[in-house]
């Protein structure tokens, strides 16, 4: 939520969105399913019968005036949550709990209260309780996958999305969640279905589209990876991860000056030392060596840790230096130094030290 950058040190783009309570899904503690717990009888006077009658059992009921044990409390505490005073509605879902334990709401409220909190171990446990409690309530198989997403309990997610969709398999979030925790866990292929049909049930929506797109990536599939990252830019408001995505696949796929083009984008957007060396590495690529060192330089000059920009650094003076007939000894050594640079920073370059064995 993946695309590989080793080189570049950055993360691709992931749309999670995550169906929390936690800014991320308008949930409402109105929707749940709610278990019937223990409430109290009134004992029923003899009824004349002759002592020793057998006669079958009555089916039992629950008179229509009698509240189901926490439903009081659970309703102060949902009054409460909407009041915006969630340590209180905490409180109250709590003793709701206390009172009647198999009260599913009350799990519900107190999960989504204790997840706007930030307190995600309580919101899983609650989630995870009325999850058990109903097995077929699509709801809660879903908020106990989302915050186990958010804990990055990848496995325990993919499962519990697996049984929420079990439930809903046209759930448009479930699926793009889906996809995403099967990326985040480093799984494309397994995430390729799902995400494919988010897509299908909104095509429209930019965020399921990026998400395709870094699927493809993932899987190597760069020509389809550009189809969706082009179709996000048109439905969603222009990112620099977006645009990094797609111009990392133009490079993949050769297509350099639409490389190049995006990259001088993102640059605008958001002036990183990736966004730089991304860009350098374009414009090598087209023999625009000025204009590549230029930029292998000011990644440098954004992040003296960046090593593949000193890498950058060094192959275009190695290059000058080449070019001139190698009679500048000085853009030799600049370059050999600026390879050092990169392996004093991150040793594991086989190729880097191969290179400055051909040339130190």
């Amino acid at each position: 939520m993946k695309l590989e950058r080793r080189s570049l040190n950055w993360s691709p783009l992931l749309v999670c969105a995550a169906g929390l309570a936690l800014g991320l899904s308008g949930c409402r503690a109105l929707d749940y399913v709610t278990s019937r717990g223990p409430t109290k009888t009134a004992a029923k006077p003899n009824d004349g019968q002759p002592a020793g009658t057998v006669r079958p059992l009555p089916k039992p009921q629950i008179p229509s005036d009698q509240p189901i044990a926490g439903t009081d409390a659970m309703n102060r505490a949902r009054i409460l949550a909407d009041q915006g005073m969630v340590a209180e509605a905490i409180k109250e879902f709590e003793k709701a709990i206390e009172e009647n334990p198999l009260l599913t709401g009350a799990h519900m409220g107190l999960g989504e209260a204790a997840a706007k909190t930030g307190d995600l171990e309580k919101a899983e446990s609650a989630f995870g309780k009325a999850a058990t409690l109903e097995p077929k309530n699509f709801r809660a198989q879903f908020m106990h996958a989302s915050v186990l997403q958010e804990m990055d309990r990848l496995n325990e997610a993919i499962r519990a999305y697996l049984r929420a969709i079990n439930i809903r398999p046209d759930d448009f979030q479930a699926n793009l969640n889906l996809g995403t925790a099967y990326l985040q866990s480093g799984e494309p292929q397994s995430a390729l279905a799902y995400s494919k049909h988010a897509v299908e049930l909104k095509p429209d929506d930019g965020p399921a589209r990026a998400n395709l797109g870094v699927v493809y990536q993932s899987l190597g599939r760069h020509e389809d990876a550009i189809t969706e990252f082009q179709q996000a830019a048109e439905l969603t408001e222009l990112s620099p991860e977006l645009l990094t995505n797609l111009a990392d696949s133009y490079g993949r796929t050769k297509r350099y000056e639409e490389m190049v083009a995006t990259l001088e984008q993102v640059v605008e957007m958001k002036p990183t030392a990736v966004a730089f060396e991304r860009l350098g590495s374009g414009q090598f690529r087209l023999a625009l060596y000025d204009q590549s060192l230029a930029s292998f330089r000011k990644a440098a000059e954004l992040d003296s840790n960046h090593y593949p920009a000193y890498n950058g650094v060094g192959v275009c003076l190695l290059q000058q230096w080449m070019s001139g007939g190698q009679n500048d000894v000085t853009l030799k050594q600049e370059a050999i130094r600026s390879l050092q640079r990169s392996l004093q920073i991150e040793r594991n370059q086989p190729k880097v030290m191969e290179l400055l064995g051909r040339w130190k």
